[in-house]
């Protein structure tokens, strides 16, 4: 039976590792590409090359970036500490659903503090909602990647049963979808003829911000402390449940606004297929392919962001299917994980004899 040893990883590597899984990645989906009948070196120049080379497409990779590095950022803290939100998208959903429910119960009050207000109850539902794994932890020793997941799809059926009913626009013909939010209640655009909003530099902001938190603060040192020596960290004084509740907390805030400025911004509106879009679980494989760093994760939403756009150009130029996106993203995921492992591990087919 194969066995993992322990090794010590050389200073490079965690540099190496996604460079070597985006390698691995574009290997594997060229063979995917071609299993489907198409030609390996067109589909990954679209998906890749393409997004890069037209104005509006680079315009839609800050859009596109913007929500993934909000709740990559969040979910990065977690994952240093040990802490593990699968939950995202629900977090992302429920703080859609509650800042672009404040936004409809202002519809037609045009002030300045509509958006705010948007932007606080976004937060706050996520922050809620990620409370629900993190007390659970807390109280009943559960296991938080389960519960946060399962809520995932509490909150999917939460968001279809409002706006088919109490969020339903009444002029909507009995359409499962809220009104187009009044300009107030919609983030501005910050470049004509784009999609470029207000939220974009708040999320890459916040991502600085947290940057800083990460470095110099003396949370980011508990967050390092707890994911590599939890024991020790217990014996400097750093609380595991007080920890989980920050972390959870801050990633679930972070999903939360991320889902205002989808729902104020692109979406303009509340619907299911709007704002249920995935982003909670790609931002899994943003927190990763950005080595759990805040600045490396602003790095990999934008690279996450060209498989997006390439992706949903892939569709519609060259045929491609809609799963095909997400199997690539998996494989990325997968090989990042696995050349990680084998940066710390050696793996032994034979079990070494003992005297």
């Amino acid at each position: 039976m194969p066995l993992l040893e322990p090794r010590t990883a050389g200073p490079g590597a965690q540099i190496l590792t996604p460079i070597l899984a985006v390698l691995a990645t574009l290997l594997a989906g060229g063979v995917l590409f071609f299993a489907l009948g198409l030609n390996p070196f067109e589909t990954i120049e679209e998906i890749f090359v393409a997004p890069l080379l037209d104005p509006f497409s680079r315009s839609e990779l800050l859009v596109k970036a913007a929500p993934l590095a909000l709740i990559g950022t969040g979910l990065a803290f977690g994952f240093r500490a040990g802490i593990w939100n699968i939950g995202a998208e629900g977090q992302f959903i429920v703080g859609a659903l509650t800042g672009g429910a404040v936004g409809l119960a202002f519809w037609g009050v045009e002030a300045w503090f509509v958006l705010p207000l948007m932007a606080l109850a976004g937060a706050l539902g996520g922050f809620l909602w990620a409370m629900i794994p993190a007390l659970l932890r807390v109280r009943f020793q559960t296991n938080e990647i389960l519960v946060s997941l399962m809520l995932v799809y509490v909150a999917l059926n939460l968001l279809s049963a409002m706006v088919a009913g109490p969020l339903r626009d009444p002029d909507g013909f009995n359409f499962p979808e809220s009104r187009m939010f009044h300009d107030a209640a919609t983030l501005p655009i910050l470049i004509e003829r784009s999609r470029v909003h207000i939220g974009v530099p708040i999320a890459f902001g916040i991502g600085l911000v947290a940057w800083l938190l990460y470095s110099t603060h003396v949370f980011g040192y508990k967050v390092r402390l707890m994911g590599a020596a939890p024991r020790a960290a217990v014996f400097a004084g750093v609380s595991p449940n007080g920890m989980v509740i920050l972390c959870l907390g801050l990633s679930g805030a972070l999903a939360g606004l991320a889902g205002v400025f989808e729902a104020a911004g692109p979406a303009g509106q509340l619907t299911r297929d709007g704002i249920a879009n995935g982003y909670g679980f790609v931002a899994i494989i943003v927190a990763y392919l950005g080595r759990l760093h805040p600045f490396g994760v602003l790095l990999a939403a934008l690279a996450l962001a060209v498989t997006e756009i390439g992706g949903d150009a892939a569709q519609v130029t060259l045929g491609l299917p809609a799963a095909a996106t997400d199997v690539f993203q998996g494989m990325l995921l997968f090989f990042l994980l696995a050349f990680d492992t084998l940066t710390r591990y050696r793996v032994r087919l034979f079990q070494r004899r003992v005297a």
